[in-house]
């Protein structure tokens, strides 16, 4: 935390170069939010470069209340929300083969059924549950920084996530798969 507020106020002061740090550190995690979000690799690289723009732009409005964690993944996935309801994107399906596998073609094949039925499961929760879901489980945040993130109570997340979590264990037990949802939080 110190080294990235070191950052920032380096960016502040004028050093522009100091933001490759920022861009390093956060590119791979935001990216993968992102390609979940959007099920395009290409629609999630555009956006995250975009993204990184919205939070220079924003650097100087970090108030350094929350963690700076929280803070970029909210004006990144707010910005990216606000683009693709703007442009209404289509989102496609990732194949999610595993490539130089070792494992058996019909294994490989099981697997991704499974994350194709996860996936669709997944996208027929309402928004916020999804987004939480996601940077929960995805990207493995603290209830917390979720909070602090969406701008909602920890109630609210503890509550959504739960409310997430059961919509889809019944989706599970109504479409006949039988995949551990669980109920840990």
């Amino acid at each position: 935390m110190e080294e990235e507020i070191r950052y920032i106020r380096q960016i502040l002061a004028g050093e522009k170069g100091a933001y490759i740090h920022i861009i390093n550190k956060y590119k791979n995690p935001l990216y993968a939010t992102i390609l979940r979000m959007t099920k395009n690799p290409q629609t999630a690289e555009d956006l995250l470069q975009e993204a990184f723009i919205k939070v220079y732009e924003q650097l100087g409005k970090y108030d350094q209340k929350g963690s700076f964690k929280s803070w970029i993944y909210r004006v990144a996935i707010n910005y990216c929300l606000d683009q693709l309801r703007k442009k209404n994107f289509q989102t496609e399906q990732i194949e999610h083969t595993t490539i130089g596998s070792n494992l058996p073609p019909e294994v490989v094949l099981l697997q991704n059924e499974k994350s194709r039925e996860i996936e669709k499961m997944v996208s027929t929760l309402p928004e916020e549950e999804r987004m939480i879901l996601l940077l929960r489980y995805a990207n493995e945040l603290s209830y917390i920084e979720i909070s602090e993130m969406l701008n909602i109570s920890l109630t609210d997340v503890r509550n959504k996530l739960y409310r997430a979590k059961k919509k889809l264990r019944k989706n599970v037990q109504q479409g006949g798969y039988f995949y551990d949802v669980s109920e840990r939080g």
